[in-house]
């Protein structure tokens, strides 16, 4: 994120060592750094966060899409099966066939 360099922290450190003084300078680094940690935990916990309910996100659209496909075949199964039945049934029974077949002769 910070691009700090040793010259940079040694202008840091110089500067600390003069406002702050050599007997609170160590405190203050102490507390600086406790700090520092502090929100670096934060920043990953935050990002742990995230990456968690993104994931959840992932998975809530493939159960979607999973439903969506499930249902999709239950209808292509009621429609198959309701097409077979009618193809089972024949067109005209036996007795229109033979009045049919008595009219054109």
């Amino acid at each position: 994120m910070f691009e700090v360099g040793f010259s940079e922290l040694f202008l840091i450190g110089l500067v600390s060592l003069l406002v702050i003084g050599p007997e609170q300078l160590p405190k203050v680094a102490r507390f600086a750094g406790y700090w520092i940690g502090k929100s670096r935990q934060m920043v990953a916990s935050v990002k742990e966060e995230i990456q968690f309910e993104l994931q959840a996100d992932e998975m809530r659209q493939l159960i979607k899409e999973h439903t969506d496909l499930i249902d999709a075949q239950h209808l292509l199964d009621e429609t198959t099966s309701a097409f077979s039945a009618t193809l089972q049934q024949p067109v005209i029974d036996s007795t229109e066939y033979t009045e049919l077949k008595s009219k054109i002769r």
